[in-house]
């Protein structure tokens, strides 16, 4: 039995699939209706293709071309398997490199750059990290295409056009990171698919924009805190944090402190702020 999980929709989709197959369950035939890399999470399976078979364990990456037919296979592992799948769409997949001379169905084994990155995008798809899933899943992809093509990703040398586009699309988060500031729509508003954009931010910033949108809620929370005495929660929620469990972590993992605690050593409580970094030393 297969079950579903849709965690994003768009020119990049990404979903989180659990197969309860039994151990040698017959197999059927499939066919894939797109391009898709799929991370496994958790237990093994078979896959047949283009007259091979391919053997997938946790960290490995199953490769799928539209039109491809394919058969998943459970001969060896009773207990099921999880993947996460990222499957863009046909544009996004033709600009992050995915040549149909290169990308055949099959399998890529656990390599050290797609295992980092898939790793960070269950953290991701779970809650337990604050990086964004959808850069996460470009990222993933375009990697894997790079590996197929046989390439080691250059750095990006921005234009000063892409400079300029990094620095108002910076300042505009910076304006409105209370609010949604979806990937697509920054991008958009740079003019730039989100693949570009994502990397000339990068490259221009050192930061992702996902991460510059938490930093500048950070930053907002923490300015909260510091001149004023409203409850944690409504700081919390101003600065564009979704609830008070989320923002006490995020900010806890920033500052070494506790929203309250921060507030404390802000009011100029110097032996306890002295006492909190001594243990932390």
């Amino acid at each position: 039995m297969l079950q579903t999980q849709p965690l994003l929709a768009g020119p990049l989709a990404v979903t989180l699939y659990r197969c309860s197959a039994r151990l040698g369950e017959r197999p059927f035939a499939e066919q894939y209706g797109g391009w898709s890399a799929s991370y496994v999470l958790r237990g093994s399976f078979g896959c047949r293709c283009r007259g091979r078979h391919f053997e997938l364990v946790p960290g490995s990456v199953l490769l799928g071309r539209p039109g491809d037919e394919f058969t998943c296979t459970h001969e060896h592992h009773a207990g099921g398997d999880d993947c996460l799948a990222f499957a863009p769409d046909a544009a996004l997949a033709d600009e992050l490199g995915a040549r149909p001379q290169r990308w055949h169905s099959g399998a890529l084994p656990p390599l050290p750059a797609l295992v980092t990155l898939g790793e960070l995008a269950r953290a991701a798809a779970s809650g337990a990290a604050e990086a964004s899933l959808e850069e996460l899943g470009l990222r993933l992809v375009a990697q894997v295409a790079a590996q197929l093509r046989g390439e080691v990703s250059a750095p990006l040398r921005p234009a000063a056009a892409d400079r300029r586009r990094a620095v108002e699309a910076a300042l505009w988060i910076d304006a409105h990171a209370s609010g949604p500031c979806p990937l697509a729509q920054l991008a958009a508003q740079a003019g730039l698919s989100p693949w570009h954009f994502l990397r000339v931010f990068a490259a221009v910033l050192g930061v992702t924009p996902h991460q510059y949108v938490l930093r500048s809620r950070l930053r907002r929370a923490a300015r909260a805190l510091a001149s004023d005495d409203r409850p944690v929660t409504e700081v919390a929620l101003e600065a564009g944090f979704d609830d008070l469990s989320n923002f006490v972590r995020s900010f806890g993992r920033a500052a070494g402190l506790s929203p309250r605690a921060f507030r404390r050593a802000a009011r100029g409580d110097r032996n306890f702020l002295q006492d909190r970094l001594a243990r932390a030393s």
